[in-house]
């Protein structure tokens, strides 16, 4: 008998989710916008309302177009379970918030995306659950803090925007010694790049909207992990109503067919990139982890498959240059975003760390003057032409 191959990534985010026969033989996954779902027998319908039935019964709890997304993505992450949310913020916020309770403390790092570091910093110590953020690099603090308590550890690798990397396998196994609970946002990676739970991650948060989707045209979130605590999740999610629209979850699913394709080529494009600005005499400093002067490259190298589509640079003269540069690119959107098929781009006070104050990115280690680069899927010839043509006018 021969045995059954698993497939691929890349054959995962085209059919994972979608192996079982759909609506009147469709090839493609339906947008079901019905709020609610009939049954003529009540036996059957308490069956599916607790969850002794496969079913559905309202649109803020499961629905069929947002239960494929799930399962797609769940596959790819090799999760037990997975759960969609309204946003990337939606699914952090819900997670953090069944998980923990007054007295709780959560042990993180100081580079996490702005949402994620306003939760830790202003909304959870209102509940009286304490926030400890270590130095992203320095894996020995981050120790230190968990032997102090913790109840979870909040990791984000590589980080926004500074591209930092966090060993996810070292720092778990700290945090499971003492109990803990292990999150890490997988957004920049994605599950192309880097699956978290294979490194001992309880739980995956992706910011669907970015990579997974690839459009920026569609908000979502998820949380992959153990049945019983995405169950728990999931709970709280359908009680609270951070739910995914299943519209934008057809456009995520539909997205996704070409993650593998979109990421694969933004990794070529990014390193192509890094090394290019590493070399150009008005820029001061280049962070991505796939060079080899980046602090952490080893370490990537050992938990990533690939490095990612995003960078970041700063260049010299500061805000006042990067004022002047943004303008001059032809071929990117300069906006709050990521991970698109278009290149985006732009500093973190206006993108990823607008809700944090100048001192609030100063103490996170974020230069004023940083340029988040996201790079899409466009020819990289022309996007490095576009970039130097920008550099040396402002040099000029």
């Amino acid at each position: 008998m021969v045995e059954k191959r698993s497939p691929k990534a890349g054959t995962k985010a085209v059919w994972a989710g979608e192996e079982k026969g759909m609506w009147e033989r469709s090839t493609q996954v339906p947008v079901v916008h019905s709020v609610s779902f009939g049954y003529d027998d009540l036996d059957e319908w308490l069956l599916v309302g607790q969850g002794r039935k496969s079913g559905h019964i309202y649109s803020r709890n499961t629905n069929p177009t947002v239960r494929v997304f799930e399962e797609k993505v769940r596959d790819l992450e090799g999760a037990e379970a997975a759960t969609g949310f309204a946003t990337g913020m939606a699914a952090i916020s819900n997670t953090l918030f069944t998980l923990l309770s007054p007295g709780d403390r959560v042990v993180s790092i100081k580079d996490s995306y702005g949402g994620t570091s306003k939760l830790f910093l202003e909304f959870l110590p209102r509940f009286q659950i304490e926030a400890a953020l270590c130095e992203t690099t320095d894996h020995e603090e981050i120790e230190r803090a968990i032997g102090q308590g913790c109840t979870i550890l909040y990791l984000e690798t590589p980080t926004n925007p500074t591209l930092k990397i966090v060993d996810i396998e070292r720092l778990a196994r700290a945090a499971h010694e003492v109990g803990a609970r292990v999150v890490v946002d997988n957004t920049f990676a994605t599950p192309i790049n880097q699956t978290p739970l294979d490194l001992g991650a309880d739980l995956v948060i992706h910011s669907a909207t970015k990579f997974l989707g690839g459009h920026a045209d569609a908000l979502g979130g998820v949380v992959c992990g153990p049945s019983d605590l995405v169950g728990r999740i999931y709970h709280y999610r359908e009680i609270t109503g951070a739910s995914l629209d299943p519209m934008a979850a057809y456009l995520l699913l539909r997205g996704m067919k070409t993650l593998h394709l979109r990421v694969e080529r933004q990794n070529q494009s990014a390193m192509k990139i890094a090394r290019f600005l590493q070399r150009h005499q008005a820029v001061e400093n280049v962070y991505y982890p796939g060079l080899e002067s980046h602090h952490h490259h080893d370490l990537a190298e050992r938990q990533m498959r690939g490095f990612g589509g995003v960078l970041s640079f700063t260049i010299r003269g500061d805000f006042e240059a990067v004022r002047d540069f943004l303008p001059r690119l032809s071929y990117a959107h300069r906006a709050a975003n990521l991970g698109a098929v278009e290149t985006v781009v732009g500093p973190p006070a206006v993108t990823s760390h607008v809700e944090c104050t100048p001192e609030e990115r100063k103490a996170m280690g974020i230069p004023e003057g940083l340029i988040r680069y996201s790079v899409g899927i466009e020819d990289v010839d022309d996007l490095i032409f576009d970039l130097d043509e920008a550099l040396s006018s402002i040099a000029r």
